[in-house]
């Protein structure tokens, strides 16, 4: 266990520089130019070179890399060009407003995805069942901008009970949460009445159906021990993308998290606020990825880390 454990945290802080080094580099060979972006309207050569050297853009890409590895290993991610302000910080203060929508959203996923996908796989292939698999394909086929709009001018236009952008109460989360949350609960949802038919159907369910056992208990206990694993790794796999920030909702919402962050860094070519902001849900998203594993021992005794590793 010690040593699976030490070698998935390599492989962690592995994958987040390779991440980071991949980001450093497209970054900059993307068109456009932050100095550009920076001076304002109708910028004199001089000014251009100025803010180059002021921000180190006029070195060549290799310079640039050695001089971002040296600050990386001593934790400074540099200064935001339009926060003026260390670019790790900035990100850090929105870090929490996307924990905080992501959690609800999988929280709210978790809590109908599961029982209706249970629901579905007790009913499989009966017209109550292919109801509901329409309304999840629906669910599944909508895109999330016109999920948002559509919520927006139901609930905070046309019947103004919820606010409609930012984060200034607790109602501000519900119309984020139930966007974000749609299309992950038609995901979830029929994963797991995939799953749940799969394992109802196994024999060892059947004899335990023979010997009286109640269908409560063959649904809670049996099938759904047995289909944990996986349910649970989709449930990860979907938190940890909505860490990396839920871009068009954050956006549509005016929800102030490290997607909406991410879209103005990269319309002012910031390029210490992007690889902040990749470090930082980078770094999110592999502890939840090695969460889950450690997970699993706790749910199926079989799995052993240390073994499998």
């Amino acid at each position: 266990m010690t040593r699976y454990l030490i070698r998935r945290l390599g492989q962690s802080v592995l994958t987040v520089f390779l991440t980071l080094s991949t980001v450093f580099v497209l970054v900059r060979m993307a068109p456009g130019d932050p100095a550009a972006a920076l001076a304002g309207p109708n910028p004199s050569s001089a000014d251009l070179a100025r803010i180059r050297e002021q921000f180190g853009l006029d070195r060549g890409l290799l310079s640039q890399y050695g001089l971002f590895l040296r600050d990386l290993f001593t934790g400074d991610l540099g200064t935001s060009y339009s926060f003026h302000a260390p670019a790790l910080d900035v990100v850090l203060d929105r870090v929490p407003y996307t924990i905080t929508l992501s959690l609800s959203a999988i929280t709210l996923t978790a809590l109908v995805a599961v029982p209706l996908g249970v629901w579905m796989a007790r009913r499989a292939d009966t017209k109550r069942e292919l109801g509901a698999n329409v309304l999840t394909i629906a669910g599944q086929s909508m895109p999330d901008f016109w999920i948002g709009v559509m919520l927006l001018t139901l609930f905070a236009v046309a019947v103004p009970v919820l606010p409609a952008s930012g984060f200034t109460t607790w109602g501000g989360l519900v119309l984020p949460t139930v966007t974000v949350a749609i299309l992950q609960m038609a995901l979830i949802s029929r994963l797991v009445r995939r799953e749940m038919v799969a394992a109802l159907a196994a024999p060892y369910v059947t004899v335990a159906r023979s010997r009286g056992v109640s269908n409560r208990v063959l649904t809670w206990r049996y099938a759904m021990g047995n289909s944990a694993i996986p349910v649970l790794t989709a449930l990860g796999t979907r938190f940890a993308a909505m860490l990396n920030g839920v871009v068009v909702v954050e956006v549509v919402f005016g929800w102030p998290g490290v997607g909406s962050l991410v879209v103005r860094a990269l319309e002012t070519r910031d390029y210490p606020l992007i690889q902040a902001t990749v470090l930082v849900t980078a770094a999110l998203a592999v502890l939840v990825q090695l969460l889950i594993d450690l997970a699993y021992p706790l749910l199926d005794p079989r799995v052993r880390l240390g073994k499998a590793a």
